[in-house]
């Protein structure tokens, strides 16, 4: 698990462009990932199921390994607070099967990863 994110003192405007930069950063790792594409899963609005679920992992990830609060991802992610919280509770839930966990853990492993020398505080 990185160290806190939160240290340091840092505008509201740079902590809003680390935000949204951090989030873009996942938004294009889960793309890699997942194998969809970084503009669907960036697309407002509904979409397919398989775009939602991918999109629903990244801020749950977000959430988990960055340390972000709803409201933050909800920003970098262009949703609302309460979809985020939606999200990381559905995944949570389905973490219960092994090979969906397997997923998540994969994608929080390359997440933890990618930030690991690059804090966004």
């Amino acid at each position: 698990m990185p160290e806190s994110r939160n240290a340091g003192t840092v505008s509201p405007k740079d902590r809003r462009e680390r935000i949204i930069a951090a989030c873009d950063c996942v938004i294009d790792l889960a793309s890699a990932l997942f194998n969809v594409s970084g503009k669907e899963l960036r697309k407002s609005g509904r979409c397919v199921d398989e775009v939602s679920r991918v999109r629903q992992i990244a801020m749950y990830v977000a959430h988990v390994v960055l340390e972000l609060n709803m409201t933050d991802i909800g920003k970098g992610f262009g949703r609302d607070r309460t979809t985020v919280i939606h999200a990381c509770h559905l995944i949570e839930d389905m973490r219960d099967d092994e090979e969906f966990d397997a997923i998540v853990c994969r994608t929080e492993r390359v997440v933890e990863a990618a930030f690991r020398n690059r804090p966004i505080f």
